[in-house]
């Protein structure tokens, strides 16, 4: 982003209320023209909920003998087959205690071992603190919790196009976050800010989250040292020893086809013993590093999965940990990953049913692109993916807002227009409102057949309420919007990006705390030599 276009918050230290700021509020009388219209879209007050809490049944597609057999075969590769540890010794020792049969770097799993230890220690739900207590998060159960894209080292908005992202970026990113009602958490590595020092750019991360938001984070997993690091800052954030509440998620993959590796096991070890959460995922790519079928991709995430949610319980029993799963599909002809297609949408309904056979928590799915712009692919691809990750009980949704290019870059258009897809799924999961005021039996009886209900009790009573109302798309007349300057999705979220950032307002942190967290900060970065790599 060009100094011409970048966005200093106007106040970035000023205090914001408790809940944080709202989308706008309520200007009484509309003023004429196309600034009066815009402020009115502007002043729609959205009710904030920290999480959403579901009343649809998931979606189901797999029978409950086809998920036995998917347990079965899991079993039998974790117990034939094993999980190869590489680069972490410490590791071994642990499986063994906990009766596993360890043969060099190759550990192997007695049949029903993983899932006992998994069902019998992990909890179904936790709660993660926010420093903010309005914004703390049940996560599991009919719970979703909604975060941002995560790991993208490019950014793209339409003023500049594609470029490398920067610790600015990240900034901004993090307080869009928290301005939008629709996410519920503010995430990780929303962008790898490239023009800080690898060994340092967790420090200025965490800081940042716990500085220009007070919605729940994510903590650093790109080596053990930093996952500690992750831990002291939060714990300075929260005041206090983390020992009894959970305050931070993190994200550990598995290093597909059936390894992990020193540094995700490094990371999960430090957050486990903490009684910080772990997402522990596979990443697979079907065809590539993992069978090219859905059942043979489902086979080998519950394996991968349950070998590493068994690691974290075998370092703390009780320790929350999140069953994670993200799988794509690949271009046979390119090899690139695809994304919106049939076959990753069945991977999520199956995972998410074994998940709750489990009763863990589950993550998966997002609104995932491999378009480079927030055009009609991205538009088409992200919404087939984040409706069967509503639609199959997922209970934390990484990657819900931003992401473009297969995940290597993260778009300021598509995060506006992602949140407005969030908000649209918001009111869906509510499900079918079957109270009094919502069969509407009174406003039938009262208004004669033939007559319309715009002037009926009822519906002055819900018409601010009744229907989901965006804020990026344009219903109106083809002269109104040609009014108000033709401009497509992409070009009216340029604007409204623009506009939140330089409305934002910091939330409260203690002068004190900051005090400390900058102080520690300083010092991890002197003690840490620059490295790029």
């Amino acid at each position: 982003m060009s100094d011409a276009t970048s966005v200093e918050p106007a106040a970035a230290d000023a205090t914001s209320t408790a809940a944080g700021p709202s989308e706008g509020s309520s200007t009484g009388r509309r003023s004429g023209g196309r600034a009066g219209r815009a402020a009115l879209r502007a002043s729609h007050v959205v009710e904030r909920v920290p999480y959403l809490t579901r009343t649809l049944k998931p979606f189901e597609i797999a029978s409950e003998e086809t998920l036995a057999l998917i347990e079965h075969t899991a079993d039998t590769v974790l117990e034939e087959v094993g999980i190869e540890i590489r680069d972490y010794p410490e590791a071994l020792p642990i499986f063994k205690a906990g009766g596993a049969e360890v043969h060099g770097t190759r550990v192997r799993f007695p049949r029903g071992m993983c899932r006992e230890i998994v069902s019998t220690h992990a909890p179904a739900t936790y709660v993660q603190h926010a420093r903010n207590p309005l914004h703390d998060v049940v996560i599991g159960g009919n719970n979703t919790v909604f975060a941002p894209n995560y790991g993208s080292p490019f950014v793209h908005d339409l003023d500049n196009g594609r470029r490398y992202a920067t610790l600015a970026d990240f900034q901004n990113f993090v307080k869009l976050a928290y301005m939008s009602p629709w996410l519920h958490h503010s995430g990780g590595t929303v962008c790898e800010p490239v023009d800080v020092p690898v060994s340092k750019r967790h420090l200025d991360m965490v800081y940042s989250h716990l500085k220009y938001s007070d919605k729940p984070f994510m903590g650093s997993v790109t080596a053990g040292s930093r996952a500690a690091d992750s831990v002291e800052l939060a714990r300075i954030g929260f005041g206090g020893d983390l020992n009894d509440r959970t305050v931070m998620t993190s994200l550990i993959n598995a290093s597909s086809p059936l390894v992990w590796d020193g540094t995700m096991l490094a990371a999960a070890q430090c957050y486990a013993e903490n009684n910080q959460a772990c997402i522990i995922t596979p990443f697979i790519l079907a065809g590539a590093m993992a069978p090219a079928t859905s059942a043979g991709v489902a086979v080998q995430t519950l394996a991968e999965a349950l070998a590493g949610m068994t690691f974290t319980q075998l370092v703390r029993p009780g320790a929350p940990v999140v069953f994670g799963s993200f799988a794509s599909s690949m271009s046979m002809q390119t090899g690139a990953p695809t994304f919106g297609t049939p076959e990753p949408a069945m991977v999520l309904y199956t995972m998410a049913a074994l998940a709750r056979r489990l009763g863990v928590p589950f993550r998966s799915g997002g609104s995932l692109t491999a378009s480079k712009l927030p055009d009609a692919q991205a538009a088409y691809e992200s919404a087939n993916t984040l409706q069967p990750t509503v639609l199959g009980g997922v209970n934390f949704v990484l990657h819900a807002a931003g992401w473009l290019e297969g995940g290597l870059a993260i778009g300021y258009e598509k995060f506006v227009l992602d949140c407005d897809q969030l908000g649209m799924m918001s009111t869906f999961v509510r499900g079918l409102d079957a109270s009094e005021n919502g069969l509407a039996l009174d406003a039938l009886r009262t208004n004669p057949p033939g007559n319309h209900f715009l002037g009926t009790a009822h519906t002055l009573a819900n018409f601010e309420t009744a229907f989901y109302r965006s804020d990026t798309a344009d219903n109106n007349s083809f002269e109104q919007w040609s009014e108000e300057g033709g401009l497509d999705a992409s070009q009216r979220a340029n604007a409204i990006w623009k506009r939140r950032l330089a409305e934002y307002e910091a939330p409260a942190l203690d002068e004190a705390i900051d005090e400390e967290l900058q102080a520690f900060v300083q010092r991890r970065k002197a003690e840490l030599p620059d490295e790029f790599a």
